[in-house]
């Protein structure tokens, strides 16, 4: 195999017409012609979708990156029937346990291996899933945040716009699961363009660091119109980026519980109406599913988590509805309703239809 990263610097003045020096290399040192070629971050060279298309049947290809312009429709029209696209996440929580030499079969029966599975979670929540930071050092957190921020975004921009993008980026890590609207953002960054803040939002999801979710709403009119609510790729960045003034883990309880979800590939919106829901998961054109995200269910709040998920499941005809918690697991029947209070944990170790994470 032939690995290539077009990250590396000496890439810096890499042109389309030098893509060919690639191939004299391949014949030059005798690769044969299934040799695997592993490219990273090709996305930074113009055009290098159409020299895929040309040696395609040359070689096996891997193409890897962090930018969503290699999922442009453009890219997939080019490629048609030759191609596979798979989205990577950090690693989910099985794979969390795997590095920590913890099996979760059969957890239901062994208390004491619970009880280590617990203890693990609770690393997870604040440590997140990038591998080279649950693997070697989770400093690497820091550098790789930077990164993300200077490579993905402010590169893409004027650099006069770097402080304001900074401040965005800071506005977004402390805001995680809140509704943010484009005025707030704007006002908040300096950034008196609404279309330039909108931009360098849309940059940031497009770099996957950042996710945003609209509210449901029959009206897509009023959809539009309604405030977003931000998420993270990952716990980590939260809490080793982040400003956080106080330990809101019950933010990072619902951050964990979005990027599951993205990765078991379910079309997320949030409600909001006379009471409010975390999460409605969409499939096709119907609501299939309701899902709250509380740390911990007191007397204080246990009535507002119910209600808002009841008036959900009552206004898309939902019999069953779930409640994440951090600990907690019991059963709520109400109106001839099911709420399901569990662990996320539990439900991270759950299968999830044809979906299961390993």
């Amino acid at each position: 195999y032939l690995y290539i990263n077009f990250n590396d610097e000496r890439f810096v003045s890499f042109t389309p017409e030098d893509f060919q020096k690639v191939l004299e290399f391949l014949e030059e040192q005798n690769y044969e012609k299934n040799s695997y070629l592993l490219i990273d971050e090709i996305q930074e060279v113009e055009n290098w979708e159409k020299w895929i298309d040309r040696i395609k049947e040359k070689h096996p290809i891997i193409i890897t990156g962090s930018n969503s312009k290699l999922l442009s429709k453009e890219i997939s029209t080019i490629l048609t029937g030759r191609s596979i696209s798979i989205n990577l996440y950090p690693f989910s929580f099985k794979e969390f346990l795997k590095t920590r030499m913890l099996s979760f079969d059969n957890y239901d029966l062994d208390l004491k291996l619970q009880s280590k599975i617990r203890t693990a979670f609770s690393n997870y929540l604040e440590l997140g899933g990038i591998p080279k930071a649950i693997i070697e050092d989770e400093r690497i957190l820091i550098e790789l945040y930077e990164n993300i921020v200077y490579r993905d975004i402010i590169k893409r921009f004027n650099y006069r716009l770097e402080k304001p993008i900074k401040e965005i980026s800071n506005l977004l890590l402390a805001n995680i699961s809140k509704e943010l609207s484009l005025r707030k953002v704007s006002e908040n960054s300096g950034v008196t363009n609404l279309l330039t803040t909108k931009t360098i939002l849309d940059n940031f999801e497009k770099a996957f660091f950042f996710f945003f979710i609209t509210k449901y709403d029959y009206s897509l009119r009023k959809q539009v119109q309604a405030p977003r609510k931000v998420y993270c790729i990952d716990n980590g960045f939260i809490c080793k980026a982040g400003f956080r003034f106080s330990e809101d883990k019950g933010k990072l309880l619902e951050n964990l519980v979005f990027i599951e979800l993205k990765r078991r590939e379910q079309e997320v919106y949030y409600f909001s109406d006379k009471k409010e829901c975390d999460f409605l998961i969409k499939e096709k054109t119907k609501i299939k599913e309701a899902i709250q995200v509380c740390y911990f269910l007191t007397e204080e709040n246990q009535k507002r988590e119910v209600e808002g998920i009841l008036e959900a499941m009552t206004k898309f005809q939902l019999k069953e509805g779930l409640i994440l918690t951090n600990e907690q697991e019991k059963e709520i029947k109400i109106e001839q309703k099911r709420i399901i209070i569990k662990p996320v944990w539990k439900w991270l170790l759950e299968r999830s239809g044809n979906n299961q994470q390993t």
